[in-house]
């Protein structure tokens, strides 16, 4: 496709209770400068999120589940729903700057090789990134990149960039279709990191566009370190690491210390077993399933340390990734200049 011709949207919008954050997703997106076709994918929720949202927007596709179902299957659902060349995921809780999409989109139409572009999610303080993608250590623990630091270094070339993070997210549909899109085994946290890594296998590079901002309120659904979202953050770990055989091979030992000092601690100041229930759950669930290859070097960030890794927060707890999650020292695939 010639790079003059402009990249058609599906915005996907996944939405359970909380209208009052849906309308205002969607009343941002209602200002964007560029052309989109917005699908909502109303989660089961029992606000009458569905009519509202057909209240407020007649133009927008709904896709409607009367219970609730993994984030994962709702997106993929919403995604299913639409045909446009570039898909983008937004959690109900991001509001976007009016040229989000615009230059979101950007690198996806100039690039032909680039399969998904990382937003810059900001806090509320609108001082502070909330992540811009995620990074990944070599035991393929995924983090939110460049969390917590000041909005001035969002064009850090450090850490790695793996891929983006699910709050937002833009994706070439070419490249979601190659992989099958998300892993629905997941209920939540983890499945956008797991596409990540996918897509790098795959040979997709992934970009950052910092200019792509949006406030992400965060954690408004389920909550900050619940022992929900800790259990299914665990979940998400333990399938990881059957899936990409982490415990063999080199790497194994350093990935089986993480683990063991990440459950511990959590049982320690969450007084639970969340985590590392959720962890043997995940595990279990992965294993009929065939093995993964583990993506290139060049995806990770290899000098993220096992203290650093621990510093950032708790792989597979839930702080990072998908329904909301840590470019690179070098971005995966640079934009050429």
């Amino acid at each position: 496709m010639p790079a003059s011709t402009p990249l058609s949207i599906d915005v996907v919008v996944v939405a359970f209770n909380r209208f009052d954050l849906t309308e205002s997703c969607l009343r941002h997106l209602a200002a964007q400068t560029r052309e989109h076709r917005l699908i909502v994918c109303d989660n089961g929720s029992t606000d009458d999120t569905a009519g509202q949202v057909r209240a407020m927007r007649p133009d927008a596709e709904v896709v409607r589940f009367e219970a609730n179902q993994a984030f994962s299957v709702a997106c993929n659902a919403g995604v299913a729903a639409g045909g446009g060349d570039v898909v983008v995921l937004l959690n109900n809780d991001v509001d976007c700057r009016p040229d989000f999409l615009e230059r979101l989109v950007a690198p996806l139409r100039d690039y032909p090789l680039i399969g998904s572009v990382a937003a810059l999610s900001i806090r509320p303080d609108e001082s502070h990134i909330d992540s811009i993608g995620m990074t990944s250590d070599v035991t393929l623990s995924g983090f939110l990149r460049l969390q917590g630091r000041p909005i001035a270094e969002a064009r850090s070339a450090d850490p790695v960039l793996t891929g983006p993070a699910g709050a937002a997210a833009a994706y070439r549909r070419a490249a979601w279709d190659q992989v099958d899109g998300l892993d629905e085994h997941f209920f939540a946290y983890n499945e956008d990191f797991d596409l990540g890594l996918r897509l790098r296998v795959a040979g997709w590079g992934t970009v950052a566009a910092p200019d792509a901002v949006c406030v992400h309120l965060g954690s408004a659904t389920h909550g900050h370190r619940t022992a929900w979202q800790r259990g299914h953050g665990g979940f998400g770990r333990g399938y990881l690491l059957r899936r990409y055989n982490l415990l063999r091979g080199r790497g194994a030992a350093r990935t089986a210390l993480t683990e063991v000092v990440v459950i511990v601690g959590d049982a320690l100041i969450s007084r639970d077993l969340a985590a590392g229930r959720g962890r043997l759950r995940g595990w279990r669930a992965a294993r009929s399933l065939p093995a993964r290859q583990r993506p290139p070097r060049e995806a990770l960030d290899g000098a993220i340390t096992l203290r650093d890794a621990l510093a950032r927060g708790t792989p597979g707890g839930g702080q990072a990734g998908a329904s909301g999650r840590p470019a690179g020292r070098e971005t995966a695939t640079p934009v050429p200049e």
